[in-house]
Parts: structure tokens; C-alpha cells; sequence
């Protein structure tokens, strides 16, 4: 009796410790998932912009940014000769319509090159009412994919509304939602069928244990009987007949059918966008201070425009950092990783025209650690990545650096 209100009060007080639990939904789709400089120094996004984030079911969303390729590729990640762009969503909440890269169509994979710039637009619509976390991303062949700045966006309507219909090459108007659904059912149990029928079939006699002892024994030719083998030839022959039968009867009734395309698109970057040559930015040196979670750089700036530049942002990984004193326009989109005081100037006075500087920068915020960049200091490739803007404050032009440097910890 002792011993059963023990247990009672134990599963009690496991129920009641349930509903003390703070349970919060997963809103990440692996964005930290990829080692700092896998996330730093290959694909750097920026101007990613959205034109809405709520819409109706079967209404058209929009995404479109621009990104470099960073030069600094890391040597133990692939070159990006097939990457492919799409957007990670928590299930099929939209459809992808329409994607462009520099303002071409494409639909397959495409060969990066790195030091390239690109700007990409990609056209949705969406299917299921909800609100989610989407985001942009790049899948890197043999690395894994590189995220995009996230949004949340919400989906309103019915999810009965939704319509995907499209015309084929003869003219016949589709739903792609139910189209060949039956089809693609009656082949799936068929072959399930009859594998399960081709295993069962070995599986009714005895096993293991009784065939090992008539391997034992010599016995080894009564294992397999005349039947098994007039139904082996059946399946060996009539197997490869239905398959080709099947097949001709399908291009016979779809003589126009595409095949899915395996080919890798070539879509040349654009005339230069960072690095342009204008403003000049070389890393010296780079230090990351844990206590104070920043990362302090020593750069060398060259002024080759014919106006004052200043340093206004430093982006790496989605994050970004802002000098409060420029009152420049931030073309960042999300400000959910923004650090708006994120960014000190040694020296904040306008670089002149002509003017060459050395001078130190600090991007100083809790990011590094919540988006695990700090942990590049422990990587065996411990170099950062990032873009460094500036802006002219006469004409409002802004230039573009990309910068890279190893890192130095620096634990006091």
C-alpha cells in the first residue's frame, strides 16, 4: 500500500511539473547550424527586402536582395560550381512561381563565382494560413545551406481557396494540387504489394537457425525448391516487361512530355558592386575580446572618391552593426538582427578624398554569442568575413568592402 502511493504521488508530480514547463515553439531552421565561417565567408546577403509580410491564400509575396561571393572562399568548403536558391519554409506553406538571378529566369542549379556580385529576386504564393519564419537560402553542393535574413510572414484566408492550376504545352488546364494524385497512389501500393508478397514468400518457411543446420548437413539444394525457382524466373522476366510496357503505353498517351531537367545554368555576376575600386578597405588585423563580446578590426581605408566617406555598418551572418552617429539610410529590411549601436569608430571624422587611413573598428554586441560566432575562435579556420559600408554624406552613394582577416582571442 506504501509502495502504490509512493508511485501515485510520483506520477502526480511528474504531470503537475509538466505544466510548469516554459515549452516555446522552434522557430529556427538551422541558421547556426553551419560552422561562423562557412555562414561568414561564403554568401553574404545584403538588401534583402520583402514587399509584404501579410497576404492573403493565393496571393503573390515577393523577396529580393542582392549578395557577393566572397573571395576569402574557405579552402575546406567546395567551390560554388551548383548552388541552388530557394526558400526554407516549415513545410509547403507557399509555392515558388517565379525566381530570378541578375535578372534572368533559371531553374536549376547554378555555378557562382566567387568575388561575383548577384542580385536575385524570388516570387511566391501562398497556400496555408499561419504565420512563419522564411527565409532565403543558398544549398551549397557538399557544404549545406547558407541562410538568408529571416522574416516572419503572415498567411491569412482559407486554405480550401487555394488554387495551383497551370496550363501544359497542349493547352489542358491542370491542378497541380490532385493531378496524377491517383496515378502515383495505385503504383506505390502495386510495388509495395508485390515486394511484400516476394518476402513473405521466403519468409513462411523456417529460418535462421533450421538453414543453418541443413547448410550443415549438405543439404544446402533442398533450400530452394523447384517453385521458388519458377517463381524467381517469373519476376526476373515479367517485372522488366511490365516496366517497359507501362513506359511505352505513358509516352504514347504524353508524347510531348520534358523530362526533369539536370543542367547547371551560367549566369555571369555583375559589373563589380563590392570591392568596386572607389573606396578601398584592407584588414590588418582583427581581435575578438570574449569578455566584452566584440570584435575589434584595424583597417586601412582609401579614399578614391571625390567626397568625405564614412563607416556606417559592418554586416557578417545576417548581423548587423550600426554607427549611431552616421545618420545614413540602413537598407537592412529585418532589424531583428540589428545592433543599431553596434558599431564605434576610433576615429569618426570623415575620410578625405585622397585620404588614407588606418584606423580601428568595434562590433560590439551580445549577437556574436547568441548567433554562436563566437565560436569561430575554436574553429580550425578561425578567419571572419563580412561587408563594410560607406556612405558619401554629400551625394548619399554608399560603398561596399568586403573584409576578411584571422582572428586573434583575446581572453582579458
Amino acid at each position: 500500500m506504501k509502495q502504490l502511493l509512493i508511485k501515485c504521488m510520483v506520477s502526480l508530480g511528474f504531470i503537475l511539473s509538466l505544466y510548469t514547463l516554459n515549452i516555446q515553439i522552434v522557430m529556427a531552421h538551422g541558421e547556426k547550424a553551419l560552422e561562423p565561417f562557412i555562414r561568414m565567408r561564403t554568401i553574404q546577403w545584403y538588401d534583402v527586402q520583402w514587399d509584404k509580410q501579410k497576404f492573403n491564400v493565393n496571393e503573390e509575396v515577393s523577396v529580393s536582395g542582392k549578395f557577393h561571393v566572397a573571395e576569402d572562399w574557405p579552402v575546406s568548403v567546395p567551390k560554388p560550381e551548383a548552388a541552388f536558391l530557394n526558400i526554407s519554409t516549415p513545410g509547403p506553406v507557399l509555392i515558388r512561381t517565379e525566381r530570378y538571378l541578375n535578372g534572368k529566369p533559371f531553374m536549376n542549379s547554378v555555378a557562382l563565382q566567387p568575388g561575383g556580385d548577384y542580385d536575385f529576386k524570388i516570387v511566391l504564393k501562398g497556400r496555408l494560413p499561419g504565420r512563419y519564419h522564411i527565409h532565403p537560402f543558398f544549398n551549397l553542393k557538399d557544404a549545406g545551406q547558407v541562410m538568408g535574413p529571416g522574416v516572419w510572414l503572415e498567411i491569412t484566408g482559407n486554405a480550401s481557396d487555394f488554387s495551383n492550376e497551370v496550363k501544359t504545352i497542349n493547352g489542358e488546364l491542370i491542378d497541380m494540387e490532385t493531378y496524377g494524385l491517383g496515378n502515383g497512389i495505385f503504383w506505390h501500393l502495386f510495388w509495395g504489394l508485390l515486394a511484400t508478397a516476394w518476402l513473405l514468400w521466403w519468409l513462411r518457411r523456417p529460418l535462421f537457425i533450421p538453414r543453418y543446420r541443413m547448410l550443415q548437413a549438405g543439404l544446402e539444394d533442398e533450400l530452394v525448391t523447384p517453385n521458388d525457382r519458377l517463381i524467381a524466373k517469373a519476376m526476373l522476366v515479367g517485372v522488366p516487361l511490365l516496366v517497359l510496357a507501362v513506359n511505352a503505353m505513358t509516352i504514347r498517351e504524353y508524347p510531348n512530355a520534358i523530362p526533369l531537367q539536370a543542367s547547371l545554368d551560367q549566369i555571369l555576376p555583375l559589373s563589380a558592386q563590392v570591392n568596386a575600386g572607389v573606396v578601398d578597405v584592407e584588414t590588418l588585423k582583427a581581435e575578438y575580446r570574449v569578455p566584452e563580446r566584440s570584435m575589434e578590426f584595424t583597417v586601412k581605408v582609401n579614399n578614391r572618391s571625390e567626397n568625405p566617406v564614412q563607416i556606417g555598418e559592418f554586416a557578417t551572418a545576417n548581423v548587423h552593426f550600426l554607427n549611431k552617429d552616421l545618420q545614413a539610410a540602413y537598407q537592412g529590411g529585418s532589424t531583428s538582427m540589428t545592433a543599431f549601436e553596434g558599431l564605434s569608430l576610433e576615429n569618426a571624422a570623415p575620410i578625405q578624398p585622397g585620404e588614407q587611413r588606418t584606423m580601428t573598428i568595434t562590433a560590439r554586441d551580445g549577437f556574436w554569442e547568441s548567433e554562436k560566432l563566437n565560436g569561430l575562435i575554436r574553429d580550425a579556420d578561425s578567419r571572419i568575413g563580412g561587408l563594410l559600408f560607406l556612405y558619401d554624406s554629400e551625394t548619399a552613394a554608399r560603398y561596399i568592402s568586403s573584409i576578411t582577416a584571422a582572428v586573434i582571442p583575446k581572453f582579458n
